[in-house]
């Protein structure tokens, strides 16, 4: 053993000499880039001026990027050089470059290069720039750069002002609240809802299109700039560079008057005839007058017909025996009203709030319940022991006007959860679940303006995930405000988890209630604004 010992010893001993003899030429040599990120160059700012050399920037004495500014049409504060890049872990950061008259000789898609020693990280008038710098120090190595459009919501921007500060950036589907008469015009401040929160668009006076007439509803390309509120605080605006920074979108006001505002498909217990789905109307409905339908579908790999729904949400299908899972059921509202701005309810006729044995909730407002364990789908679908999946592939549900649902049928709300399963065929023929336009989907992609009208086709991509574990009475609170009067979701719905018990009581699912995790604020319901 000793031996042993002495031996590992001197082999060590004989590979450190070896180590230690090792010549200069046997190391590669390596070349630090000249180019430091706009995201490392914005991070060494930290309240104070900062002379830039090269030991300060990592090695690195220049910057490039693809310039944004284009003074052409007069909307943008002169004299800025605003360039962007994504070279550090994929993060887009912008900067500005005070060069005076000489910033009007550079448009949106040049690409640069500034050699930056010399000169001086600064923040000054709400915004951090490089001062000191000579038009002799930028280089323009390329001309009609493609810039790839940055969707970004506006709760982001609000949220992170000075990671968007300087970067171009596209506000989708931007409406405006009041909507826009025909004497409205861009110039000022003008307020933007994106769906998920308010944002200024500003304008100045003289801009080219500061008298164009205000769309209904577009995306907004621009960048952003900062201003200070009393209080300190940075207040992001949006600056379109020219008119065709407005992608008009549509002039039409579509009202949804009912929209999915949560949903059970996991009480606590044996699910079958206790799942339910929570629904709101925007206005008031008597469904004798006025009858709609909610389908829901199951996407399971025992659910029959299998492969992809070749007639959609109208695919129906199941069995009894042998014992098959349906792909798509339907329940018609064909009788009672509800109130605009109340919630009503869709599902088994146990009518509990959590399973067998919770809280009755037989008083609240149902407008189709019957026992799905024993009765069929109005019109198709097979009856069985619980409509919606607990786990694995896509479940999801519609609610559409009238009753006769087809495979070219478009619902008025839709919502997904998960994504597994067959859901889309490209074709030919084309096979899926129709959407419509909501805060979650588009029939026709907002950016590329390419039809898309099914679930999992182009950008229709989002959905609610699952929760675990499973049989513990999670209630899917999907929160959100929709502006009746618009026609629009003005706050997008979020997946909130109320775990319901079996004394839970209905204002858990109808009020503000603290979500499962004890999050605060609580977790708002889904409300209607006019």
């Amino acid at each position: 053993m000793k031996k042993t010992i002495l031996y590992i010893a001197a082999l060590l001993v004989v590979g450190t000499a070896w180590m230690g003899c090792k010549r200069d030429s046997d190391y590669i040599p390596v070349t630090v880039s000249p180019y430091i990120s706009l995201y490392d160059l914005r991070d060494l700012y930290e309240g104070s001026d900062i002379n830039l050399t090269k030991e300060n920037m990592y090695g690195c004495e220049k910057i490039t990027g693809v310039v944004i500014s284009d003074y052409a049409q007069g909307n943008l504060p002169p004299g800025y050089l605003l360039l962007q890049d994504k070279r550090r872990l994929a993060q887009l950061r912008g900067i500005a470059i005070p060069i005076g008259a000489a910033a009007t000789n550079y448009v949106s898609g040049d690409s640069v290069i500034v050699t930056v020693t010399g000169g001086i990280l600064t923040r000054a008038d709400n915004l951090l720039q490089i001062k000191n710098i000579s038009t002799s120090a930028i280089t323009k190595i390329a001309s009609g750069k493609t810039i790839a459009p940055n969707r970004v919501n506006s709760s982001d921007i609000l949220a992170n002002p000075l990671n968007y500060e300087s970067t171009l950036v596209a506000i989708v589907k931007g409406g405006f609240d009041p909507i826009p008469k025909p004497t409205d015009k861009y110039a000022g401040d003008r307020v933007v809802n994106d769906g998920f929160d308010n944002i200024t668009l500003h304008t100045e006076p003289n801009a080219v299109f500061a008298n164009n007439t205000l769309p209904v509803s577009a995306n907004f390309y621009g960048i952003v700039f900062n201003t200070k509120a009393a209080d300190g605080r940075l207040v992001p605006q949006i600056r379109m560079r020219k008119a065709d920074d407005a992608q008009v979108l549509s002039s039409t006001i579509s009202l949804t008057p009912i929209v999915i505002s949560g949903f059970i498909n996991d009480v606590s217990g044996s699910d079958g005839n206790y799942e339910y789905i929570q629904l709101l109307a925007t206005r008031d409905i008597d469904f004798a007058a006025t009858p709609f339908s909610v389908v829901v579908c199951n996407n399971a790999g025992a659910s029959t017909p299998g492969n992809f729904p070749a007639n959609g949400w109208a695919t129906g299908g199941g069995s009894v025996t042998p014992a098959t899972t349906f792909r798509t059921f339907k329940f018609n509202l064909t009788s009672g009203t509800a109130k605009k701005g109340t919630f009503f309810y869709v599902g088994g006729s146990g009518k509990m709030i959590n399973g067998s044995g919770s809280t009755s909730m037989a008083s609240s407002n149902w407008i189709r319940s019957f026992n799905y364990t024993t009765t069929d789908g109005d019109g198709f679908g097979i009856r069985n022991g619980g409509f919606f999946a607990n786990s694995g592939n896509a479940f999801g549900m519609a609610v559409f006007n009238g009753t006769n649902v087809t495979k070219d049928s478009e619902p008025i709300d839709v919502m997904f959860v998960s994504t597994g399963g067959n859901l889309f065929l490209a074709g030919p023929p084309v096979q899926g679940y129709k959407i419509t336009n909501t805060d979650f989907y588009d029939v026709v992609n907002p950016i590329t303006l390419q039809s898309q009208p099914y679930y999992r086709q182009g950008s229709n991509t989002l959905c609610l995930t699952y929760t675990t574990p499973a049989d513990q009475g999670f209630f899917y609170k999907l929160g959100g405000i929709y502006n009746a009067r618009l026609g629009r979701w003005v706050k997008a719905r979020t997946q909130s988890i109320v775990q319901l018990t079996k004394t839970s009581a209905i204002n858990e699912i109808e009020g503000e209630f603290p979500a499962s995790s004890g999050t605060t604020p609580a977790v708002a319901p889904t409300s209607i604004k006019d």
